[in-house]
Formats: C-alpha cells, structure tokens, sequence
C-alpha cells in the first residue's frame, strides 16, 4: 500500500478530519493510492469486500508510520492506555490480538468488524493479514536492506499479501496467479520505495538495497540533497528495471482471468508501468518528490496491458 503523501495525514481526501471519524477516514484514502482499489465496475459484493480488506491494510501501515490521528482514537479503539499511544510496537501487538478476535471473536476495531464478513464470505485465513501486520513490525526494527534479496523478503510480507487477498476475494487463486500476483506486488512495493526515497529517508529508512548503493558509489547524504547527481540517478534507473521487469513477468496474470477482474488486474499492473515511466520522465531524480503519471498515461497503460502487449 502506498503511503499518504505529505499534507494527506491530517484531511484526507474528501475532507472528513481523521480524528473525527478513524474508520472513515482511512478508507477515504483509496482515491489517493497508485491502483485501483474497488472500482465502480466490480460487482458490489466484490467492491464491499476489497474495501474492508483495504481498510485493515491502510489502518496497519498507518500504524507502522506512526500517522494514526492525534490524540489516539485508533488506539483506544484498540485498547491500548494512553501512555503507550505512541508506541507502534505496542499499537501493532494490539492490532494482531484484535485481528485474531476476527477469526475467533469480536473485534474492537470498526475497521476490523467491517472485515469480519468478508473474512466469512470469503473464507480468508490469518496468513496474508499477519504478514502485513509483520511487515509493519519489522519497520520498527530494520531501516537498512543490504542485499536485494532481503528486499525481495520485505516485501513477501509487505506487498504481496495484499495480491493473494484480492485473488481469495475474487475466487480466481490458483498456485501460478498467486506466482504473478507476487511478481506484481513486490513491483509495486519497488517502484513505491522508489517515489518515497526521500520521505522514508525523512524516516531513517534506505529500501535501496546497500550493495546496489556501494555499486553506483551513492552513500546515504546524497539521497537527502533536493535534486539527484548522476549516480543516484544511475541507481534509481537501475533499479526501476528492475521493477519493470517484474511487472513484465507478472503481466501473465492480467491474461489469465476474464470479465471485471481483468480490469482490475490491469490496473494494478498498468499503475506501476506508468509510474515507473513517470521516473524515468523525470530522468530518474526522485528526490524533489514522488513522480507520478498523468491520467492519459495511465489509461494508454491500461490498454496496452489489456491488449496483451504489455
């Protein structure tokens, strides 16, 4: 899930404060996010469960960063005391004793109540939810990734959840999609650390893999001056190939399925084409601010990866 830009914590974006309404809130910020979440087109049954499964991740990442509303609504929904409001390690032991009330109980929060049928209808297990609570924990723990293949681990616990998920709401999971889906979900994960590099430095957070930094001779102050030398740049190219190519395998998966959910899918993959594109406009300096792709961009995307000539 991409993270709330700068100035998107305190209104979201059809205006209602966060601090009013935390349930609403956070699912307000869909239309804010590099994919299609839950499309007019889908089927209403699909759209209710996609949103209920966005609202945990949104709420579990909001966690994770710390931006949850001031003055701790989310927490006491929790049940958290209020001197381990700021505590995300605490707000995330308490969000999985409240995810677990799904599957055996009742939970606290509205946004995990909301889930609850979904989670029946659909017969969702634990798994995919826990590894996005995980992700969120070892956030707190790890700020550094030495090799590309620990990248690649983050986000089996980050990103690719959330593809399984929507593959178990829409009944189309089968072992190869869940290889595509992976292959399209850690894409994106990449090319959202590539936006965010200087928001998550801001963080103490690198998700450019050190090895990959050493090779292109960039050391961590570069990725904090306003605009990028040549070998961030070189780096940021680098590694939105790599993101690319991973889109390009799991564009198979677009193919695989029919109807509605082909142009959901689609739009997940044509999102992260067209940001990558939107760096590479932007001569892969990344670091005055997330480049992002324009309407007709995104669409021409989409066509192309419905064509099959992604």
């Amino acid at each position: 899930m991409r993270r709330p830009r700068p100035g998107q914590r305190t209104v979201t974006t059809t205006g209602h404060q966060r601090t009013g309404d935390p349930e609403r809130g956070t699912l307000d910020k869909a239309a804010d996010e590099n994919f299609p979440v839950a499309p007019f087109f889908l089927p209403r049954a699909w759209r209710t469960d996609l949103m209920a499964v966005y609202g945990f991740a949104r709420l579990v990442d909001d966690i994770g960063d710390g931006d949850l509303a001031p003055g701790g609504a989310d927490a006491r929904l929790l049940g958290v005391a209020p001197e381990d409001a700021d505590d995300r390690l605490v707000l995330l032991d308490a969000f999985e004793a409240d995810l677990r009330r799904v599957f055996d109980g009742t939970p606290r929060h509205p946004l995990l109540r909301r889930l609850r049928p979904t989670v029946r209808r659909r017969d969702l297990t634990p798994e995919p939810f826990l590894g996005l609570i995980a992700a969120n924990r070892q956030d707190q723990l790890i700020k550094r990734y030495e090799t590309y293949d620990d990248l690649l681990a983050y986000c089996e616990l980050s990103a690719n959840p959330v593809g399984r998920l929507v593959l178990a709401v829409t009944g189309t999971a089968t072992p190869e999609r869940i290889r595509l889906s992976d292959a399209v979900c850690t894409a994106l994960q990449i090319v959202e650390h590539l936006q965010d590099v200087a928001e998550d430095l801001g963080r103490d957070r690198v998700y450019l893999p050190a090895q990959d930094m050493k090779r292109f001779h960039v050391q961590e102050p570069d990725l904090a001056a306003p605009t990028a030398g040549a070998s961030v740049r070189a780096l940021i190219a680098y590694e939105a190939e790599r993101a690319l190519n991973l889109l390009n395998e799991g564009t198979p998966l677009v193919g695989s399925v029919h109807g509605r959910l082909k142009l959901l899918l689609a739009g997940f993959v044509a999102g992260g084409k067209a940001a990558v594109h939107a760096i590479a406009a932007a001569e892969y300096d990344v670091l005055p601010g997330p480049p992002k792709p324009g309407r007709i961009q995104l669409l021409r995307e989409v066509g192309t990866t419905l064509r099959g000539k992604g």
